[in-house]
């Protein structure tokens, strides 16, 4: 597939731009600092301009396409661009920057006839990891369904998203599959910080102790590229365990306490549902930081 990928040298995208890249696909990475991947088409882009983010969306990807007879269109968006938390801007430059080149990509792509855009969402939609305060989910596991009532600018400006999104399909009738990717893990990471999260599981407790490690998220991306006519959708993306080593009944009684249950979960299962995931596109998480660092209640 041709595929126009944005935010391709962020954390997130710095793994799955090439990941898509090794699976066959041709990758332009749009995004204001580039990739540099030898397998991966950098193109210089400020999604905050509408003429630009068109622009690029309707441009040739590369020298080579010099030689076809018409300049092909993209078959995918997968957009990723976006100011990644809170604190890094003034929360209003957040909010507007992550709506506004949203809508722009949205709107290019539905406009240029690209039949599907898989959009970055996030975990902070349910509110509960930037909350000022402590916040617990209204029952668990949090599932797609659980209401989304963020307070922050960055979480606000993903709901905000998926709003937009729903009216582009409503608008078109486009494949758009909103991702609510959970704390993003790289494989170094693990290393370097998951001792102190299997020793005091309370500094994953904005997290809902779930993590998404990034070779899988490539996985699930992949999964959304090859999944067809699902309309509007949005997925918890998390990994099947829990980023600590407590278990699951250790956690709700000393962080979920009144919370509801809503159905049995394994001893390690994720508090963060990837059930939807799964049953829809197959989605199956391989890593886990039990590859890396040795269970210290095994």
């Amino acid at each position: 597939m041709r595929i126009f990928f944005t935010g391709g040298s962020g954390k997130a995208g710095k793994h799955v731009a090439p990941y898509l890249a090794s699976q066959g696909h041709q990758v332009t990475n749009a995004d204001l600092t580039p990739l540099g991947h030898p397998d991966v088409n950098d193109l210089k882009v400020d999604l905050t301009d509408a003429g630009q983010t068109y622009s690029a969306m309707a441009q040739m990807a590369s020298m080579d396409e010099l030689d076809l007879p018409s300049v092909p269109s993209y078959d995918a968006v997968v957009h990723f661009a976006a100011i990644p938390r809170i604190l890094l801007t003034p929360d209003a430059t957040t909010y507007a920057i992550n709506i506004l080149s949203t809508y722009h990509v949205l709107e290019a792509a539905t406009r240029l006839g690209i039949p599907k855009v898989i959009f970055a969402s996030s975990e902070t939609t349910y509110g509960i990891c930037f909350a000022q305060g402590e916040r617990k989910p209204l029952y668990v596991p949090v599932d797609e369904e659980h209401p989304v009532v963020p307070e922050d600018s960055y979480a606000m400006s993903k709901v905000a998203s998926e709003v937009t999104a729903r009216s582009f399909h409503a608008r078109t009738g486009s494949d758009l599959y909103g991702l609510r990717i959970n704390n993003v893990i790289e494989p170094h990471e693990y290393e370097e910080y998951f001792p102190d999260y299997l020793e005091d599981p309370s500094l994953r407790r904005r997290n809902v102790f779930a993590y998404i490690d990034t070779r899988d998220l490539g996985q699930m991306v992949q999964r959304c590229l090859t999944t067809d006519g699902l309309g509007f959708e949005v997925f918890n993306v998390a990994n099947a365990d829990m980023s600590v080593a407590a278990t699951t009944d250790e956690i709700r009684e000393q962080f979920y306490e009144g919370v509801e249950l809503r159905r049995e979960m394994g001893r390690d299962e994720t508090f963060y549902s990837i059930d939807k995931a799964r049953q829809m596109l197959g989605f199956d998480p391989q890593h886990s930081w039990r590859d890396v660092l040795a269970d210290p209640r095994a």
